[in-house]
Order: C-alpha cells, then sequence, then structure tokens
C-alpha cells in the first residue's frame, strides 16, 4: 500500500441465516486473512444478525412498518464500502434465500464496485452459487472477481480453532484478496472522479 492510498472498506456479507450453519466458521477464517493485510479495514455484515424485511412492498405502496428501521442497520454499511466479499453456502445449486434478499433491497450499494467470493460446500464447494451470484452482481452493476475460494466438503477443512492447514487455500485467498485491492482501489478513484453512469 502506497502511503497517499487509505484503506479499502471491505463489507464480508455473511450469506447464511439458516439455524447451525457453518458460515461464522469460514467467516472466522477469512477475516484471518484479511487481518494479514494493511490495505483493507474489515466490517462483518451478518444477515443473520441484522435480518431484512422478506416483504417488498406493491408497486408505489409505502413500504411495512419497521422496513426503514431494518435497512438503516445494513444500507449504510453498504453503501460505505469500498468493495465486498459474499460468503456464501449453496443451497440446491445456488445461493441463500437470505443473501438475494439482501441483494434485492439494495441498488445504488453495488454500483461500480468490487466483489469477491468464498464459497464453501459438498463437492461442488459452493461454486454453483458463485456462478449464479456472478449473473445477479452483474444485473446490479458490480465487477465480481474472477479468483475464487471455495471450501470443497467444507466441514472437513477445518481445524478445531478454524483453521486450515492447507497452503493452496492460503495462495487462493491471497491471490483473490490481491485482485479485490487491485479493482477496489481502480473503482473508488474512478467513482471519484466521476458519478457512476447506471
Amino acid at each position: 500500500m502506497t502511503a497517499t492510498r487509505r484503506q479499502l472498506r471491505i463489507a464480508v456479507i455473511v450469506g447464511s441465516t439458516r439455524e447451525g450453519r457453518f458460515a461464522p466458521v469460514v467467516t472466522q477464517w477469512l477475516k484471518g486473512q484479511l487481518s494479514r493485510r494493511d490495505d483493507m479495514a474489515v466490517e462483518v455484515v451478518d444477515l443473520a444478525e441484522t435480518p431484512l424485511p422478506t416483504v417488498f412492498p406493491a408497486f408505489g405502496q409505502p413500504p411495512a412498518p419497521g422496513t426503514e428501521e431494518a435497512l438503516a442497520l445494513v444500507s449504510p454499511r453498504l453503501a460505505a464500502a469500498d468493495a465486498f466479499v459474499f460468503v456464501t453456502p449453496e443451497y440446491n445449486h445456488s445461493f441463500p434465500a437470505s443473501l438475494k434478499n439482501a441483494i434485492d433491497w439494495h441498488n445504488e450499494q453495488w454500483h461500480a464496485k468490487p466483489i469477491a467470493f468464498v464459497s464453501y460446500g459438498g463437492l461442488s464447494g459452493g461454486l454453483r452459487a458463485v456462478e449464479q451470484l456472478r449473473v445477479v452482481m452483474a444485473e446490479l452493476n458490480a465487477t465480481t472477481i474472477r479468483n475464487t475460494v471455495s471450501f470443497h466438503n467444507a466441514y472437513g477443512r477445518f481445524g478445531t480453532e478454524g483453521a486450515v492447514d492447507d497452503p493452496q487455500v492460503d495462495a487462493a485467498a491471497e491471490a483473490l484478496l490481491d485482485q479485490l485491492a487491485w479493482w477496489g482501489h481502480a473503482l473508488r478513484d474512478a467513482r471519484a472522479a466521476a458519478p457512476y453512469a447506471a
């Protein structure tokens, strides 16, 4: 990181809200990877701790009571982020409804910002969820990072302290975050130079 560049604000979105979810284990590992970097400041947005409404108002109608209060716990944090990492499992060949709900409640917060993916699951490692998320986020004018980190058969990959004893995983995480940093700085500079034309 150069002396003139301020840290990137990274929002880690924890997509699963199911009881007994494995997401906190993966998120804790990711936070460890991010803590090694001096170019990123991290905030975790856990959708289980900040539930959003699941019913959208009819066109032209006001939102249900409590909607604005719920969004106020999430929306400003997304707007302040320079880049995102989605932590997602794969449910039925796709990503969780809670993550789609959070995506759909927002729009400009995603514009011209990079998104990286850390996925987990069974044999697929959550990669089918990631491929679907790429299509969704392209519609919202976000830039998805090419590299991913995916944990195949995730329940057996993490030690008792939540660590992963695999140099290849560390290398994959470093490459992912390097790409996120490049895009994060490039797009932040571009947004500062001119408003994004959605």
